[in-house]
């Protein structure tokens, strides 16, 4: 296969790839049971927001990434699935060996599968150099390094099973998985600080606003509830949610030097096509 159709068929899986990711996030987000069933474990309604939130911000830059073709920027969300998805891999055997469980074996083996998945697409990202390599503003390359940080102990905390880190009480299990979600998080961040171009960054801003839509409204929700909560937790999360989202709808819609320009990618899009045809 040529390199120009294997990019191709790699673009049509990240296309597919993204709106199974939105299937899901409106699976989750509304608590469908083909959706929450691909857990193996219990999951309440903010247990399965989060979730929703994460499928979001996994979804929307790749479909951005596929869509402008910037390849060398899936090497940081590779980066990121691949030690989330092995986390949950080596959790799910873990736990089956203690306790066998058909439901949590299959999960382990998904992840297994996602995993090598996700190193392939590592592989591929890293064979590309960035299309637009315009600097990464100096404050959202040094909120990256913050985010990152903030990421690896929080979820190191997790997968320790730490008490009171979340705004609500997590069960051994949500615990482990939403640190192994934030620890690979971390380092797509990490990777943002350390290839600071704007073909990297942007989809990293993408992700965070996706994610930081899903969740805000819930979370202002649980403040004004009665629900037993951490407040301290919850309002430090409201607060990194604030910021992060409008640190990403600034320089995505507002900065003319960064803002995404949809006439400019359609055209690209357009000319590459005529190109290929």
């Amino acid at each position: 296969m040529s390199q120009e159709k294997f990019s191709h068929a790699v673009r049509s899986f990240m296309f597919l790839f993204a709106a199974l990711g939105i299937v899901f996030m409106f699976g989750f987000f509304t608590q469908q049971s083909w959706a929450t069933m691909s857990i193996p474990w219990e999951l309440d309604r903010l247990a399965s927001i989060f979730l929703a939130s994460i499928c979001a911000a996994v979804a929307f830059p790749v479909l951005w990434i596929a869509r402008t073709r910037e390849y060398a920027a899936i090497s940081g969300g590779a980066m990121n699935l691949a030690i989330t998805f092995g986390g949950f891999a080596a959790f799910a055997f873990l736990v089956y060996a203690a306790n066998p469980r058909q439901p949590v074996l299959l999960f382990g083996m998904f992840a297994v599968v996602a995993f090598m998945v996700t190193l392939g697409l590592l592989w591929f990202g890293l064979r590309h150099r960035f299309r637009n390599v315009q600097p990464t503003p100096r404050v959202v390359r040094y909120a990256f390094a913050f985010f990152a940080c903030v990421l690896v102990l929080t979820g190191g905390a997790l997968v320790l099973k730490q008490p009171n880190i979340f705004p609500w009480p997590l069960t051994p299990q949500q615990s482990v998985l939403y640190g192994w979600i934030f620890l690979g998080a971390s380092t797509y961040f990490l990777y943002g600080f350390a290839r600071p171009v704007w073909g990297n960054a942007q989809g990293q801003l993408i992700g965070f606003l996706a994610y930081d839509l899903i969740l805000i409204f819930p979370f202002f929700a649980l403040l004004m509830s009665s629900e037993p909560f951490l407040l301290s937790n919850l309002i430090f999360y409201i607060a990194v949610l604030v910021f992060s989202g409008a640190l990403a709808a600034y320089y995505l819609f507002f900065k003319r030097e960064t803002r995404i320009d949809f006439r400019a990618a359609n055209d690209a899009s357009r000319a590459r096509f005529d190109a290929e045809n």
